[in-house]
């Protein structure tokens, strides 16, 4: 069997915290969505039996802007750590999100996340005002049950964009509770999803749906050219792509989607390239620790430190930071000289100086993102600085969020006894795509 063994895997208990009075409906687990009912992003739910919390992810909702201050949601001893019914904070994987209002909980507050999760957000610090350090009170382990205050909780490792995230099944008195947090079919981890459906949990009495890909009709599904795609066609596709590409191919991502990383790679050793990713990159990796991604020592593996984050370890003094590339550092006159036998992995921000320096020279230049960023004044911007350059600008992705048709599969194996949307802006449509669907609002007490 495919989890065999994971359940003899070791997990302390979690001291069960004093309780407050409970709620009318004493005997069943009650949920509250905060935040997601009706929109992606943000999600924040808090879970109550007898007396006893838990909140499931404390995420900053997309709408917001780097600099602005989102309030936590009112929950009831989050900012302040005084009220002792609160068992905890579930982060279900290191997107902001799911995580990004983490800062303001109080840190008496236990915090739940998996271990490479948290080795990622800390190792992001130096570099993105996206990272963050926790100390967790425990970690998510698949299929390994956890014990926090009156809730027994179960991990299930899941296939995302979002390294290291989970679905969780949350268990009190009886009731279950699945939150898919975010998740899909088609990546680098699809089998993570196929063991899912093959070895579901039963009796589950309701299913907290991410429903991203879930649109009214006359709107397509988010992504557009991505939705659909895995990330074995974005390595055949961006392999092919290098090998018609005379010069430098440079391939615009987020650092954290180590899935990303991976596929990138990969596609670089079929088409005979060498990879050269940024400092950030290289040290989300090496933080990690995974034999099986890309770092440094790999063969076919070089590191560019652009401008942005050459400033950022002198002005800081950290110079140490530097020797994790220093064997296969790279500079733009290499770049230049070798540009038909490289892809470069690097942020947005890196592509005016790699324009300065000619590395783009009958080069091309692929988005592998979402594409809603492209309309945002950056990627507006870039766009224009690119068709000024009559450097190539094309998409190639594939989408972090699970297809409709996978949604399907993943509630008729489950077969809750209802259905309820999350992280969504069309749950009014669920209907059309599952049986016993239940619509809630943000702040609702419901019970399951």
């Amino acid at each position: 069997m495919v989890i065999a063994g994971l359940a003899s895997r070791l997990q302390c208990e979690v001291v069960l915290r004093a309780s407050v009075p409970a709620s009318p409906a004493e005997n069943r687990m009650n949920v509250r969505i905060h935040r997601g009912a009706h929109e992606i992003g943000g999600s924040c739910v808090e879970v109550e039996y007898r007396g006893g919390r838990l909140v499931l992810d404390v995420g900053k909702p997309l709408w917001a802007g780097w600099d602005e201050k989102v309030p936590l949601p009112a929950i009831r001893g989050l900012a302040d750590g005084l009220d002792p019914s609160l068992a905890g904070v579930i982060i279900s994987h290191p997107h902001l999100d799911h995580y990004g209002l983490i800062d303001q909980v109080d840190p008496t507050v236990p915090v739940y996340i998996g271990r490479e999760a948290a080795l990622l957000l800390d190792a992001a610090t130096f570099f993105s005002a996206a990272g963050t350090t926790l100390h967790p009170a425990g970690y998510l382990v698949h299929r390994v049950p956890i014990r926090i205050g009156a809730f027994t909780v179960t991990p299930y490792l899941a296939d995302h964009s979002g390294f290291d995230s989970y679905s969780l099944l949350v268990e009190a008195g009886g009731n279950r509770l699945f939150y898919t947090g975010d998740l899909r079919g088609h990546g680098r981890k699809s089998r993570l999803f196929d063991e899912l459906l093959a070895y579901t949990p039963k009796g589950v009495d309701a299913l907290l749906c991410e429903g991203t890909h879930i649109r009214g009709s006359a709107r397509p599904e988010v992504g557009g050219a991505d939705t659909g795609r895995s990330e074995a066609d974005v390595e055949h596709s961006l392999a092919e792509r290098m090998r018609g590409t005379a010069g430098a191919v440079a391939v615009l991502s987020s650092a954290q989607n180590i899935d990303r990383l991976v596929t990138v790679y990969r596609a670089c050793l079929r088409a005979g390239r060498t990879l050269v990713t940024d400092l950030y990159t290289a040290s989300l990796a090496d933080a990690i620790g995974r034999e099986t991604i890309p770092k440094p020592e790999f063969p076919s593996y070089r590191a560019y430190v652009p401008n942005r984050q050459r400033v950022l370890v002198r002005e800081s003094g950290q110079f140490h930071r530097i020797d994790l590339v220093r064997s296969c550092r790279v500079f733009p006159e290499w770049l230049a000289d070798h540009a038909g036998e490289v892809t470069l992995l690097q942020p947005a921000s890196t592509v005016p100086e790699l324009l300065r320096t000619g590395v783009l020279v009958n080069g091309a230049v692929v988005w592998s993102m979402w594409p809603g960023y492209l309309r945002q004044r950056s990627g507006e911007r870039l766009q224009q600085e690119l068709k000024a350059a009559s450097v190539p600008f094309v998409l190639d992705h594939a989408s972090g969020h699970a297809s409709v048709a996978d949604l399907r599969r993943l509630v008729d194996a489950l077969s809750p006894r209802s259905v309820v949307p999350i992280h969504t802006e069309a749950a009014d449509r669920y209907h059309n795509v599952f049986g016993n669907v239940t619509l809630r609002d943000d702040g609702e007490w419901w019970t399951v």
